[in-house]
């Protein structure tokens, strides 16, 4: 990949917060550095926003809502179709940045951009499918009309690791709502949301329907626009802890709240799968974007009559694998973010074989430059290692063997969360059974990827509250009104 590509790239990125329309600086003229994980250099410095800084786009936001609620529904979806086209026009270009923030494989990368632009053009088609609904009330004494409205202004909080797709998913049907929004991307990966930004505005979006602002004080700069009595919703993804705190500060003003918190996927593998696509759904749920997403398979159960050769296979994928800057041809495995996320890998594996897991391949950090580590294949893990209890976020598979059916589903549900499950099996009505018995607000029944723009995304227990995607993601961001009228007659 050529350095004058990224550098020219790199240069039509803002560097300011977006407010009102206008690119401007941060209040107190701070700023933040931004690096690329698979070498450590800094690639960009950034605005630094303040208390002030958010609360200005809070105004920007509630000073635009009434004028965009009032947009028609056609031409709201239609603003956003123009935006699907131009994302489609530049997929590369964010392709390339999101691999140099984050340092997702390109190859993900691009997938991402196509995962992402479909929120936008799902959306653009929903916005003009809001209905309510007319008929007289069961005494006949009058007509009940059911209608939607935008819930107002909305706070976005999105993750690091996902740039792109998790802007979309929460901006989309925001806007196609009639809802202006607020968004601040993570500290960690900011640019792909501010190029997003420009490509919102190049589409036409009005001044002030889209604000973002960029901070390393997220919480002193978050919390005021979560009090603020003006914000009527709060949509966050992320860690649980984060969230539960998040929904003590909207509790105060009642908010309407979105939250797509942990997981702990369970990966379960039957005596009668077939294996070689239980392997394949295995790769896919557990590398994807380098372990490092909410619907990793975290918890691989596996029948005991194939958990060995099970291993074996797996095994022989992760072997293959080349590790690399993600710009690099052939590279399936990027970095970690973070140094924390390398030592948080290192210590759950640590942690397993300590306690009598058997160690595959992998298990060691690597080398600098950039905060890169092996992918690790342990089996037999025992019951009490961390592993089981903790979110990976890493390359890391680890295999528990189970006997019996009602052992694979007490092992699959003895978690806090329940965002995603999977599950390999041959026997349809064993597949129905398991519908039935995990605890998950998504499943995949012999596949390995479930996400999809038409499809309601969010979890069960501590993995968070309502859905994102599909025709229920657009009514996070609507509001219910009962009207009762007189008898016409």
């Amino acid at each position: 990949m050529s350095e004058n590509r990224e550098t020219e790239l790199l240069a039509k990125v803002p560097d300011r917060l977006f407010i009102g329309g206008t690119w401007r600086d941060a209040e107190e003229g701070r700023t933040l550095s931004v690096y690329d994980p698979a070498t450590g250099d800094r690639v960009k410095t950034i605005a630094d926003a303040s208390p002030a800084d958010g609360l200005a786009a809070l105004d920007a936001a509630s000073e635009a809502f009434p004028a965009w609620a009032a947009t028609p529904a056609r031409e709201r979806g239609e603003i956003l179709r123009r935006a699907f086209d131009l994302l489609q026009e530049r997929k590369e270009e964010f392709a390339l940045l999101m691999t140099i923030e984050m340092g997702k494989p390109l190859a993900e990368a691009r997938g991402e951009v196509a995962y992402g632009g479909e929120f936008v053009r799902w959306f653009s088609e929903e916005a003009s499918r809001i209905q309510g609904r007319y008929g007289p009330n069961p005494e006949g004494s009058g007509r009940m009309v059911v209608s939607q409205h935008p819930v107002g202004p909305c706070f976005l909080i999105t993750p690091w690791n996902f740039p792109l797709a998790m802007a979309t998913r929460k901006i989309a049907p925001a806007l196609a709502a009639g809802c202006t929004v607020i968004i601040k991307p993570a500290e960690l990966t900011p640019l792909t949301t501010l190029y997003f930004a420009k490509l919102l505005e190049d589409a036409g979006v009005p001044a002030g329907v889209v604000n973002v602002f960029t901070t390393s004080t997220s919480g002193a700069v978050s919390e005021p626009i979560i009090r603020d009595r003006r914000l009527r919703k709060l949509s966050f993804t992320g860690s649980t802890p984060v969230g539960q705190r998040l929904l003590e500060q909207a509790a105060q003003g009642v908010l309407r709240t979105s939250m797509e918190l942990g997981g702990n996927a369970p990966f379960v593998v039957f005596e009668d799968a077939d294996l070689d696509k239980a392997v394949d759904g295995a790769i896919a749920a557990k590398f994807r974007n380098i372990g490092q997403a909410c619907t990793a398979a975290n918890r691989f159960i596996v029948h005991r009559d194939v958990a060995d050769e099970f291993a074996r296979r797996v095994t022989e994928r992760v072997e293959s694998f080349t590790i690399g800057r993600g710009t690099e041809d052939g590279v399936t495995i990027g970095p970690l973010i973070n140094s924390d996320a390398v030592e948080k890998a290192a210590a759950l594996v640590g942690d397993a074989v300590q306690r009598g897991a058997s160690l595959r391949t992998g298990g060691s950090a690597v080398d600098g430059p950039g905060t890169f580590y092996e992918p690790t294949v342990i089996t037999d893990v025992r019951p009490g290692s961390d592993i089981l209890h903790e979110e990976i976020f890493g390359p890391v598979l680890a295999v528990v063997p189970f006997e019996t059916e009602d052992e694979a589903v007490r092992i699959a549900n003895d978690t806090e969360y329940g965002l995603v499950s999977y599950v390999y099996t041959e026997n349809l009505a064993r597949g129905q059974r398991m519908i039935e018995r995990l605890e998950t607000g998504m499943m995949g029944l012999n596949v390995g990827v479930v996400s999809n723009a038409a499809a309601p995304f969010g979890g069960w227990k501590m993995s968070g509250l309502g859905r994102e995607g599909g025709a229920e993601g657009i009514h996070e961001y609507l509001q219910t009104k009962y009207t009762l009228t007189p008898n016409p007659f």
